[in-house]
């Protein structure tokens, strides 16, 4: 995505100049000839890097620049001052500047100092999208299942339309992120991997978390800030339970995904972003379009590549080696030395069905690196009581032991069981246990 620079300055020749060799450089250039104009461009769009003038016809720049600071903390700042001025550039540099230019500001040089700071600019997007892969601590392990081999050929397919939308489907725990992450290095890694849970934020702050915001544009917005859309331009934005997303806003997510356009929250600029969108569920989306709750274009455009990944009980062969690489990755994480798998360890893991799949048997292999201190793991946790073969309780089911207890105790100890089963998605506990979230969130924190 071409950087916004905001160019602030009243000699209108040359302000009409470097905008227009600055476009020609990429950058999207907007012109402010006084402060006025300025804070007008900036309440329409909030601007990536900033050239301001010093002498101006409503004020002096340094004096706005904390204005300007506090407004767009993270925007970096080019001061033009008086040729020969030094005391005037360290002013605007102690007063937050990143830069300053000389007048007569020449072009080469404004040129050259602009992609600086667009580089460093690019430079934070990376450190962020570095961040996101540290994230995502697990990676696919080649699988030997003709199933998930199916799924696998399918995506390095797909990575070649990279603007094409992708829907994943499968049960809870089978690792859909991890599939969306394999689609992100298969396009070469390039841009941002951005994860968005849809079912972790209150319908009211979806929009801007994915859109982004102007300043202004609700209560608590007192800077502008870029959506999670922008953050990953040119890469992958993963948005896991798309179900949940408000009817309002499915149809925001349409513009978007027909025209690679949208706006933020409160905005009125006409943005773009190439990122790919990527989407999961573990819900029956035809199911959820028949009953009014998901907009059938939205789930047609969305479909464009479906991709089923199967649940662990039907890709046996993988469980071993999964299991195999994820002891190897815990192991790592924990501190300890690499253990094997004994025989009967090896034949509970051919045996036990998974309900929890990929990240069930995760949490089981953490738990017995924790807990077992032999040179090899017994798993000896799945196996049930009292004979071999799967266990046939569910090892997620609500029990409730030692002496009886009240209802309004039983409740509440539901109602955090319900919520540990879906990892934390608290509007989804909600809608599952028929409360209301004011409602749910009540008896959550009932002590």
């Amino acid at each position: 995505m071409s950087t916004h620079l905001l160019l602030v300055d009243d000699d209108r020749t040359f302000a009409s100049l470097a905008a227009s060799v600055l476009r020609h450089e990429g950058f999207r250039v907007a012109l402010a000839h006084s402060l006025h104009d300025a804070r007008g461009a900036m309440s329409r769009e909030a601007p990536d890097l900033v050239v301001l003038d010093r002498r101006l016809p409503d004020g002096d720049g340094i004096d706005f620049l904390p204005e300007l600071r506090a407004q767009l903390p993270d925007t970096p700042v080019l001061m033009v001052t008086a040729h020969g001025d030094i005391a005037s550039a360290v002013e605007a540099i102690q007063a937050g500047a990143r830069d300053y230019l000389s007048k007569p500001v020449e072009l080469d040089d404004l040129v050259l100092r602009a992609r600086r700071a667009a580089a460093d600019l690019q430079l934070q997007e990376r450190l962020r999208q570095a961040e996101s892969e540290l994230g995502g601590r697990r990676r696919l392990s080649r699988p030997h299942s003709p199933k998930m081999l199916a799924a696998l050929q399918m995506l390095e397919r797909i990575a070649k339309a990279p603007r094409s939308p992708v829907l994943l489907l499968g049960e809870t725990g089978v690792g859909k992120e991890v599939i969306a992450r394999h689609l992100h290095a298969l396009q070469g890694g390039q841009g941002a991997f951005v994860h968005i849970n849809c079912a972790a934020l209150p319908a009211t702050m979806v929009e801007s978390e994915l859109f982004g915001h102007e300043r202004g544009a609700f209560t608590d917005a007192r800077t502008a800030r870029r959506g999670l859309v922008e953050v990953a331009a040119g890469g992958v934005l993963f948005l896991d339970e798309v179900g949940e997303l408000p009817l309002g806003l499915q149809a925001k997510l349409l513009t978007f995904l027909d025209k690679g356009a949208f706006r933020r929250l409160g905005g009125t600029a006409e943005l773009s972003s190439s990122a790919r969108v990527v989407t999961a569920t573990n819900r029956d989306l035809t199911q959820e379009v028949a009953q009014g709750r998901f907009r059938e274009d939205l789930y047609f455009r969305l479909s464009v590549f479906k991709v089923d990944i199967p649940p662990l009980r039907e890709r046996r062969e993988d469980v071993l080696p999964l299991a195999q690489s994820l002891v190897a990755e815990l192991s790592a994480e924990l501190g300890r030395r690499p253990v094997g798998f004994s025989k009967a360890a090896q034949a509970r893991l051919e045996r036990y069905p998974f309900p929890g799949n990929v990240r069930e048997l995760r949490n089981v292999l953490e738990r017995a690196l924790v807990l077992e201190t032999g040179p090899e793991l017994e798993l000896s946790a799945l196996e049930p009581q009292g004979g071999s073969g799967p266990t046939a309780t569910d090892p997620d089911a609500f029990i409730v032991s030692g002496s009886p207890r009240s209802l309004q105790d039983v409740e509440r100890l539901y109602v955090r069981h319900v919520l540990s089963r879906l990892d934390g998605r608290r509007m989804e506990a909600a809608r599952v246990l028929g409360l209301s979230y004011p409602t749910f969130l009540r008896r959550l924190e009932e002590e």
